[in-house]
């Protein structure tokens, strides 16, 4: 059989791989995730967008030879199918170049070991003029310039990655994406900056600035329910998975209550959060086996996956999409359903309160042609008492009001404040206490007799009164 070699166009085929749909805090976590691996503890990274959008990121890693350089910077150095160390946080040998060129077209590598300094570059736009896979090797003296470049010469060792002629960022919008890759490397490495037993503490900074942790289960809030952990056995591998149901918002601050939504909200951020070698991948995500409902949006379940698992879990080249496998769908659909169980009585069991016969309730809930609806209880004693002091006509005005205040009750607008931001919701401000002093005093003038005083004092308003006085 005869056989030809066919070259691919590297133009096109440059574009191709630049199109990967990294967004610029995911192309950056995939370059941390080499770091890591090469045991970092200090992560510096700098970003200017002076004359040109520019970023450079520095760790004190074991560095590379000049040999293992030029390996690095080959397209899939790395067999996906290769054992790895278990803190390999790696696969397929591609991240760090694709995460590049989806946001750049000018990647650097200089890596130091004792005093010996290598740097390789891949330049698409040169690339792309000669049509070859063109691997340059700039002299070091022309790197002085580098930000950060002078720090890598104080170090044992160390790596500083620097891309250059950024284009994946509109230049105007830079300074956002720096601000969300804070969040998102809180996030994604909170567990390494937090501290995993055996290992030193890993500090990233940025322009300068030390990232915090963020655990998004609030674990050490007395409030937070922590479920125990399940292990499921996957191919002889354990899969731990462990469920929490977040405080309700009247457990927490407000400032605490919306530090755990955040950005995406409490709705959009329920569900899984897999970590895969300690490094968390996909977060507020159902799977499409379970639906999204505000009545759920405490629920936040936890899942623990050696780095050797990916093929059963359709983790993709970003580590940032993946699919459960079918025998693993079993095992998580059984603990949703008991999770959103828990997970939904801060709501109902509020939501039953309306219907505690120990109090004069203003609202009732009632049924109506297999739906229910909202209404006024019109055997209020407070009402009860208007009536007595109305005429026949005086009294058809004041239905007529009610109703419409029971039919145009604004559910959604409630709703979404209280979803949005709950801690902002006041009604109980409408009437002051000395406003309550005041009817009360009133009421006990007016010559009641002692049983209709005692339905009066024994509805929602009063009792919540005596409560605040006592």
């Amino acid at each position: 059989m005869r056989s030809e070699v066919i070259e691919p166009n590297v133009s096109n085929f440059v574009n191709s791989l630049r199109d990967m749909g990294y967004t610029f805090p995911i192309a950056i976590a995939d370059i941390i995730d080499n770091s890591i691996t090469a045991n970092a503890k200090n992560i510096d990274i700098f970003t200017t967008a002076k004359s040109q959008m520019q970023l450079s990121l520095l760790d004190d890693g074991v560095g590379m030879n000049e040999e293992e350089l030029v390996e690095a910077m080959r397209l899939a150095t790395k067999s996906p199918g290769l054992k790895r160390k278990k803190t390999d946080l790696g696969k397929y040998g591609l991240g760090l170049k694709t995460a590049s060129f989806s946001q750049c077209k000018k990647l650097t590598v200089i890596s130091k070991i004792g005093v010996e300094i290598n740097a390789r570059q891949w330049d698409l736009d040169y690339i792309s003029a000669e049509n070859k896979w063109l691997l340059l090797a700039p002299e070091i003296s022309s790197l002085n310039r580098i930000p950060l470049f002078e720090e890598l010469t104080k170090l044992r060792s160390g790596t500083l990655i620097v891309w250059e002629n950024i284009d994946g960022i509109e230049s105007q919008a830079f300074s956002n994406e720096v601000i969300k890759l804070r969040d998102h490397l809180a996030l994604v490495f909170h567990r390494f900056i937090e501290g995993i037993p055996g290992t030193k503490i890993l500090k990233i900074n940025i322009n300068n600035n030390i990232i915090k942790p963020f655990n998004p289960f609030n674990p050490e809030h007395p409030a937070s329910q922590q479920l125990s952990t399940e292990k499921i056995k996957i191919k002889g591998e354990n899969i731990l998975v462990q469920p929490f149901i977040l405080p309700h918002h009247s457990k927490v601050s407000q400032a605490e209550y919306e530090k755990y939504a955040t950005d995406e909200g409490y709705t959009r951020s329920q569900g899984f959060y897999l970590y895969r070698a300690n490094r968390l991948l996909i977060y507020g995500t159902w799977w499409k086996l379970h639906k999204s409902i505000d009545a759920h949006k405490l629920v936040r379940i936890k899942i623990d996956i050696p780095n050797d698992q990916d093929q059963h879990w359709g983790i993709d080249i970003k580590k940032s999409t993946a699919s459960p496998g079918e025998e693993i769908k079993k095992d998580l659909k059984r603990i949703i359903s008991q999770v959103t169980e828990i997970g939904s009585r801060p709501y109902t069991g509020r939501g039953r309160k309306i219907e505690d016969k120990t109090v004069n309730r203003f609202w009732s809930l009632s049924p109506l042609n297999g739906e229910v609806r909202f209404t006024l209880n019109t055997q209020h004693p407070l009402l009860n008492y208007l009536k007595m002091l109305l005429d026949h006509e005086e009294m058809e005005i004041l239905d007529t009001y009610l109703k419409g205040i029971q039919a145009f009750l604004p559910l959604d607008a409630i709703q979404s404040k209280l979803q949005q931001s709950p801690h902002e919701v006041n009604q109980k401000s409408v009437l002051t206490n000395q406003e309550l002093e005041d009817i009360i005093n009133k009421l006990k003038s007016s010559n009641l007799d002692e049983s209709m005083m005692e339905q009066l004092l024994n509805t929602e308003i009063f009792k919540e009164y005596r409560r605040l006085k006592q």
